[in-house]
């Protein structure tokens, strides 16, 4: 056990920006409320999972919706305590702690708002180890565990409860649920005990993102030429190109944000181009011949000078980035973990390949 005060709360933001792999909601407002709940409250108890006791209640919280949406649509800072609540109320039981559901973007910061707000425990854990666009794609789906409940809330005083059967119901029942709310909504579901969280969950994943956070924040200490190349040693993957975006289509449908974006190369990538496809996460990444990555390994996207994550609803013409790839977690990998979240769930026609694998072939 230990507390993340506000320079720690700010390192995770700007690693889970980079881990959200272009989604999971912008992390600006939720670190300016984080921030605050901290200066009224005092710092946040992190838990490694083995401290978790194993009848303990462990409830989830997160925003479900378009990453695009949430820029313009802001919180009251009600809804959080709402679902909450409403948990609680339907369980019969109080929580011992929160987690994230994603480690990814915004959704790494919704547990700790509420942490600090309630003086309550979050677990350095998460669902995904980045950010995936629905419902069912969390690692509780691939263990066999189903979705049970989930409360809602917008910022309207909008309130619902549902009880799917699985994950994948869940996302049937839940995104158009989230559509009429405005296309974002807080959510807090998959309630779980200790033993499930040790079992299912990723662990580590909110120190991982504060790691990634302070390599990031420390680049003033470093030149341009060598930030992009200590990140990408930092998450054990691969630079796919360095360049400016040329093209870019996005728009919101279904309460995603979806399209694509191609990256022109420049110096040592002169002559290149990249495309990439997005829904909500940057889900593909090809050039002219090859498939570079592809999801669940994490493509994401940063400023070339700073290292800092680019989201997609962000994107924009002429921005110099630089495009990274690094491999999953191994939960991901098996064949229920890519049946999930692999490219052919998403529509498109390409087999899911390790991206150091596919790094090995195109040496």
């Amino acid at each position: 056990m230990r507390f993340l005060d506000e320079d720690a709360v700010k390192n995770i933001a700007l690693g889970a920006a980079v881990l959200g792999t272009g989604g999971g909601g912008d992390t600006a407002v939720g670190l300016f409320m984080a921030l605050e709940e901290i200066r009224r409250n005092g710092p946040i108890e992190l838990l490694d999972v083995q401290e978790v006791p194993s009848d303990a209640l462990i409830l989830p919280t997160s925003m479900m919706g378009a990453p695009a949406v949430s820029i313009e649509k802001l919180p009251s800072g009600r809804e959080l305590d709402t679902v909450f609540d409403d948990m609680e109320s339907a369980l019969g039981k109080k929580a011992f702690a929160t987690m994230p559901v994603e480690i990814g973007g915004g959704n790494a910061l919704v547990p700790l708002i509420l942490g600090a707000r309630r003086k309550l425990p979050v677990v350095d854990a998460d669902a995904m180890g980045r950010a995936f666009p629905e419902y069912q794609m969390v690692s509780f789906h691939l263990h066999g565990l189903g979705a049970r409940i989930a409360t809602f809330a917008d910022e309207r005083g909008n309130r619902a409860t549902v009880h799917p059967i699985d994950g994948e119901w869940g996302e049937r029942i839940c995104r158009p649920l989230v559509d009429a709310m405005g296309a974002n909504a807080t959510v807090c579901d998959f309630p779980l005990n200790g033993e499930e969280v040790r079992r299912c969950a990723i662990p580590g994943t909110v120190t991982q993102a504060e790691a990634v956070g302070a390599l990031i924040s420390g680049t003033s200490q470093r030149t341009a030429d060598t930030v992009v190349s200590d990140l990408v040693s930092a998450l054990n993957g691969y630079l796919l190109i360095e360049g400016k975006i040329v093209d870019l289509k996005r728009h919101t449908k279904g309460g995603f944000t979806r399209g694509s974006m191609v990256i022109e190369g420049v110096e040592r990538d002169s002559g290149r181009r990249v495309t990439v496809n997005f829904q909500n996460e940057f889900l593909v990444a090809k050039d002219e011949v090859n498939v570079l990555a592809t999801t669940p390994d994490l493509i994401t996207l940063v400023d070339r000078e700073t290292a800092r994550a680019v989201p997609t609803e962000t994107l924009a013409y002429g921005m110099r980035v630089a495009l990274l790839a690094c491999p999953c977690h191994a939960q991901w990998r098996t064949n229920i973990g890519i049946k999930t979240t692999g490219p052919r769930y998403f529509g498109y026609g390409v087999d899911y390949e390790p991206v150091e694998q596919i790094a090995r072939r195109l040496a």
